[in-house]
């Protein structure tokens, strides 16, 4: 299967942007209001991304990306065990945010760092964290756009055949949100269900990386790694969360305690709603 990273794309053709942990769901920011949530387009080094899920732990906020965001290689530099990235600690800009939000976690560092050697793992395990700076927190929602959950984290199985949800932010669309949601089916599962190649219609795009997926009753279940050549032209490999988020809490005492975060929105899967909605 022939395949390269979603590239992050450089800043100078991205569109211009608007430059206590909390306990309940009531204490985030209102959805229709937040200015920090997931599909908000993320800045690591010039390269642009797109955030996926929230997470928090004891006392820390994040916003998912994927790891090879942070890539300094090219396009076809896919396997996170002999890919370079920049260090933790790189500021990550967020649009939205008011402050820089810092790389703490990334999956190709920490299976580098690990000596991990099985090639299903290092060639899909693409997960990363942004902290959220403090002042921003009080900004952040966790729903997914047009779509609202997720409702928990969704299993592993392959779940062949079955419908998808993502709201890709690439700056190739030019600020046309309407572009965003994407709707789909899993056509397989590669690396011993470390991935699934997704069909969409439109497909993600480079830029989108990173981007949130969601199964069919909401669940979180990726995030969107790779652009497919093969076997299904125009296709999308993503990175099952679950399995990325074990790796981290099992291999990183400091992040034991993350979680997924639930949207404050309930989860409608309804993509000409979602298309309206943005």
């Amino acid at each position: 299967m022939r395949k390269s990273k979603l590239a992050c794309l450089p800043a100078v053709i991205a569109v211009a942007l608007v430059a206590l942990v909390p306990g309940t769901a009531a204490a985030w920011a209102p959805a229709d209001s937040a200015t920090v949530k997931p599909g908000n387009m993320t800045f690591t080094g010039g390269a642009q991304c797109t955030s996926n899920f929230v997470f928090q732990d004891s006392g820390h906020v994040y916003l998912g990306q994927a790891a090879h965001c942070s890539g300094t290689g090219g396009a076809t530099a896919t396997n996170g065990c002999d890919s370079a990235s920049l260090p933790l600690g790189t500021p990550v800009e967020i649009n939205g945010a008011t402050r820089p939000g810092t790389l703490v976690y990334n999956s190709w560092i920490e299976m580098q760092a690990d000596g991990e050697t099985d090639a299903d793992t290092c060639q899909y395990n693409d997960l990363a964290l942004v902290e959220i700076d403090p002042a921003d927190v009080a900004a952040v929602n966790p729903s997914i756009p047009g779509f609202g959950g997720p409702t928990g984290l969704g299993p592993s199985s392959a779940m062949l055949g079955d419908t998808v949800y993502s709201y890709g932010n690439s700056s190739l669309r030019g600020g046309v949100t309407q572009l965003s949601p994407k709707q789909g089916i899993v056509v397989s599962s590669d690396g011993n269900g470390w991935s699934r190649t997704v069909y969409t219609l439109t497909p993600g795009v480079p830029g989108d990386s990173g981007s949130a997926f969601l199964g069919g009753s909401g669940q979180a279940i990726g995030v969107l790694s790779t652009l497919q050549i093969l076997p299904v032209a125009a296709s999308n490999g993503v990175g099952d969360l679950r399995k990325e988020l074990a790796y981290m809490r099992s291999h990183n005492p400091v992040f034991s305690g993350v979680r997924l975060v639930n949207g404050t929105e309930p989860f409608e899967p309804n993509l000409v709603g979602a298309i309206l909605g943005s």
